[in-house]
């Protein structure tokens, strides 16, 4: 009798742990290829079938630029394997600028929504349709049903979501919300740094910080961008490459040379 009794809590334990990294399973995750960070999520890597949420600090919040590149370098691979419906409240989404990261234009589907309301609406509609495989939608705040909604959308055909947070034309309404999403997190642009015998820019850094992951742990981190040329000829690879950890979610100050 006891170890029926044990048999059945276990069974229950594990239906719960199941529930708690986001409902029903078996659409595998993304690895990042950084064992920094793939240790901090579920599975190894970013969970798919399921929608995190990205949102910027500052002027980000209204312009959506760093965010979105930074959403869109974690879906490439997705993007790949299947259509990516990108959906808009203001159309200003610059392709090109996505082609020079390695996104793939010719996958790329974009909706522009007239209201919050119809955002997620077509948001929840392509995260339910057969072939695709990544959903980006540029939304103030997502509620908790609207990200019940969402998550079984999701489920249906293992598409996974990327909601970037913005404000597109200004205002201080909106914000994040409690919401039902597996990951969020925070992206803050950082100066990129040439290779060396290299001059210019160098590739696109973002501060990284995994604030909430459900069934894992926070984080943080600064990732820079893999050339789109360099990633296409490492197979397997993923187009963000770890810089260096932040442990104290701040990057140093520089040093001083002794005179």
């Amino acid at each position: 009798m006891s170890g029926f009794r044990d048999g059945r809590l276990a069974a229950l334990k594990a239906r719960i742990a199941a529930i708690e990294i986001g409902g029903r399973s078996g659409f595998g995750s993304l690895p990042f290829g950084a064992p920094d960070i793939d240790a901090c999520l579920p599975g190894g890597g970013l969970p798919l079938g399921q929608w995190h949420e990205f949102a910027g600090v500052g002027m980000e919040v209204e312009t959506g630029a760093c965010t979105a590149a930074f959403a869109a370098l974690a879906a490439t691979p997705l993007a790949r394997r299947g259509e990516a419906v990108w959906v808009l409240r203001r159309d200003d989404l610059f392709a090109p600028g996505l082609v020079g990261l390695g996104f793939p234009s010719e996958r790329l589907i974009q909706v522009c929504a007239r209201d919050e309301a119809e955002a997620l609406a077509a948001a929840e509609d392509a995260l339910a349709t057969p072939g695709v495989s990544a959903v980006f939608a540029e939304v103030e705040a997502v509620d908790l049903t609207a990200g019940r909604r969402l998550q079984l959308a999701c489920e249906k055909q293992g598409a996974t979501g990327f909601v970037i947070h913005r404000r597109p034309y200004g205002g201080t309404g909106g914000g994040q919300t409690g919401s039902a999403a597996a990951t969020r997190w925070k992206i803050a642009p950082a100066p990129s740094q040439p290779g060396v015998e290299e001059f210019g820019l160098g590739p696109p850094r973002w501060r990284v910080e995994l604030e909430r992951c459900r069934g894992g742990r926070t984080g943080a981190w600064l990732l820079e961008a893999v050339d789109a040329y360099t990633w296409e000829a490492e197979n397997g690879s993923h187009p963000l490459r770890l810089v260096a950890e932040l442990g104290d979610r701040q990057l140093a100050p520089p040093q001083r040379l002794a005179s």
